[in-house]
């Protein structure tokens, strides 16, 4: 049978996918799960290699070969193909049955193998050569190392746009959301993009909050106010981060004012991060807010399961580590809350496997993780704080936000209310139900899924339901 005969099928299928993924804004999704190259085919079966055995695994659980040989058949008209994965570095191994991958099949498989080619390291070390470092930020905080999701698309995206095209798009740009959310990490890769790609000349500055308010009291007292002016307001990229530090620190925010209008006028790119909305700090001046608030403003959200899943894969292949499937799975449903909570127990795992020198068993890691896991759970949202929370910003009672009055100012916060608890728990509607005063199921799914619709065309009702969720978040009793 001739051989390579799908070769020219194989690129227009790829092609096509990756047009779909990019009219759906989904293009680094599409990168990830088909980061994979035809290789050969011998007439009935196509042979694609991927970069590691880690990549191979999370196609197979993405279903990525299905997809791709599906199209494929569309364009063929033939139901016979199949495909086949190899590892890159064993693509000319006489011996790869062990590192093939039948899609239609089931990996037998649970190792998560991360082993460079010499190629891949030799792309490395020249990459890690190319890259220039900028002093103020982390050479790791890169697009490269940023893994997006649905709860982060949106801010990676426009924080590429912005690195593009410094100071001509989206300017100001904010970006908020809670702690260890990759906030910083896409203010840094902003910064270490525009200085990699021709801006080693210009004038690009990080520093938190914290540090331009001292920096600022410190030229106040010694008489070096002009030369605090003439630093920040002659940059020609500003990123500042936490300036919800700014709050009851008037002289600082009137500072920031007179440095915002600065750059602003020569088209200086600036970058804030917060950890809630601009409008929602307390005690910083209605001008300052103004101008924040005036450019765009992101939310970033927590990572799905699958987000998840696949920042522990990268984080796992940039160490050049092997794990157990089994355990990123552990990991990545056992932790919910940020992206810095999910390194911290990954890395807790590896400081075990370096120490003690073997892969740990998942029972091991369970033990492991005990202590973080434990942390992590008892910070879970309960109803009773949502009720509260809620009760207390309608002005109404707990009993009355849990009874059976159908007036319109009990029934929406009691909409709401149910609403964030199917969002932010694991209680299922029948248990919603008998804590909303013994409310029957279908009950609890139509106001579940009312507030639903309403955010969608409502962005102001959508507004309030995140400030109530950061608000049910920083909740203490």
């Amino acid at each position: 049978m001739q051989k390579n005969m799908f070769e020219e099928a194989w690129n227009y299928s790829f092609e096509e996918l990756k047009k779909e993924y990019k009219s759906q804004e989904k293009e680094s999704e599409f990168i990830f799960n088909f980061n994979m190259n035809y290789v050969e085919d011998d007439g009935e079966t196509i042979t694609v290699s991927v970069a590691s055995q880690f990549l191979q695994q999370m196609m197979i659980k993405k279903k990525s070969f299905e997809i791709i040989l599906n199209k494929i058949k569309q364009v063929t008209n033939l139901e016979s193909i199949k495909i086949k994965s190899v590892i890159k570095s064993d693509e000319n191994s006489k011996d790869d049955n062990s590192k093939k991958s039948d899609s239609t099949e089931k990996s037998e498989k649970k190792e998560v193998k991360t082993e460079a080619s010499e190629n891949e390291k030799k792309s490395k070390t020249e990459e890690s050569k190319t890259f220039k470092k900028h002093p103020l930020l982390q050479e790791d905080y890169r697009f490269e190392t940023f893994i997006p999701g649905d709860n982060s698309n949106f801010a990676y995206n426009a924080a590429l746009a912005v690195s593009k095209n410094p100071g001509k798009q989206y300017n100001p740009i904010l970006l908020y959301g809670g702690s260890g959310l990759g906030k910083t990490h896409l203010m840094q890769a902003i910064g270490n993009y525009i200085y990699n790609n021709g801006g080693e000349k210009l004038k690009i500055c990080y520093v938190s909050a914290e540090s331009f308010t001292n920096e600022f009291i410190f030229s106040t007292k010694e008489g070096k106010t002009n030369a605090f002016k003439n630093k920040y307001r002659n940059l020609d990229v500003l990123l500042l981060d936490d300036i919800h530090f700014l709050q009851n620190k008037d002289a600082t925010q009137e500072e920031l004012f007179y440095t915002f209008n600065a750059l602003n006028e020569k088209n200086a790119q600036m970058v804030f991060t917060c950890d809630r909305p601009i409008k929602e700090i307390k005690n910083m001046t209605s001008r300052l807010v103004s101008r924040l608030a005036n450019g765009l403003c992101i939310d970033l959200q927590p990572p799905n399961y699958e987000t998840r899943v696949a920042i522990l894969l990268k984080k796992i292949e940039l160490l050049h580590k092997e794990l157990d499937f089994k355990i990123v799975e552990y990991i990545a449903k056992n932790v919910e809350t940020n992206v810095r909570e999910l390194e911290a127990s990954l890395n807790k795992v590896i400081g075990y496997m370096d120490l003690v020198g073997k892969i740990p068993t998942l029972e091991e890691v369970k033990v492991l993780l005990k202590d973080l896991l434990v942390s992590n759970i008892s910070e879970k949202i309960s109803l009773d704080t949502i009720q509260k929370v809620i009760a207390d910003n309608y002005q109404i009672s707990v009993s009355e936000l849990k009874g059976k009055k159908r007036e319109k100012k009990f029934v929406i916060p009691r909409q709401i209310a149910i609403y964030i608890a199917r969002e932010l728990t694991e209680i299922s509607y029948s248990e919603i139900g008998e804590e909303f005063g013994g409310k029957d199921h279908s009950t609890i799914m139509h106001a579940y899924e009312k507030i639903a619709e309403q955010i969608k065309i409502d962005p102001s009702l959508e507004s309030k339901v995140q400030a109530f969720v950061r608000e049910i978040k920083e909740y203490k009793k």
